[in-house]
């Protein structure tokens, strides 16, 4: 009875999460349709008069895509940086990206392996139990993971909150680990 309860608000929880991601698309797209832009300097002017709505906007657009993962960060961190600069978009991404991410840890760990099979295969969760579940060096892993560009940090979020792993420390290698690549995309992508 009690995995019922969970696997409906492991569903119930999916719904909300895609419906909010949808309700974000469907008003950016909207606003995007009725704006006249015609270069990255007029976007970037446009993006502006929205105040601090369009910022607040992305940060939590990326919370959500790192607690649903269906789009890559980076295409996240492209996204901030051409809307809103290299340092505004760094900054949304980031405290986006990091609030997902411990959020993602907190909801493995409540809701457990039926939500992180719900979310990614079972098999690359029995792929990435296999390898490092009980190696002692997971921490020092996780955190060069995060450095790392392209690497399957969502996962490893989740991943982590179902080994048990001490939540300071998880927290620590985040907020220490994720500005390093956020920047460096920031950094290209506000070349643009």
């Amino acid at each position: 009875m009690e995995g019922n309860v969970k696997k409906d608000k492991i569903k119930k929880l999916k719904i909300c999460a895609i419906l909010v991601l949808i309700v974000m698309l469907l008003v950016f797209v909207k606003f995007m349709l009725s704006a006249r832009v015609d270069s990255v300097d007029e976007y970037q002017e446009w993006m502006k008069s929205f105040g601090i709505a369009g910022p607040l906007f992305l940060t939590v657009f990326q919370a959500v895509q790192v607690v649903l993962p269906i789009l890559p960060g980076y295409l996240g961190c492209a996204a901030g940086a051409i809307s809103f600069g290299t340092w505004t978009g760094f900054v949304c991404n980031y405290i986006g990206i990091s609030a997902g991410s411990i959020a993602a840890y907190f909801l493995a760990k409540k809701y457990g392996v039926d939500l992180v099979i719900s979310l990614f295969s079972e098999k690359q969760y029995n792929k990435w139990k296999a390898k490092i579940a009980n190696k002692k060096s997971y921490d020092v892993f996780l955190f060069v993971a995060t450095l790392l560009p392209m690497f399957p940090d969502d996962f490893l979020c989740y991943f982590s909150g179902l080994i048990h792993m001490d939540s300071k420390k998880f927290i620590w290698i985040i907020i220490l680990g994720k500005p390093w690549c956020i920047l460096a995309y920031s950094i290209i992508f506000g070349l643009i």
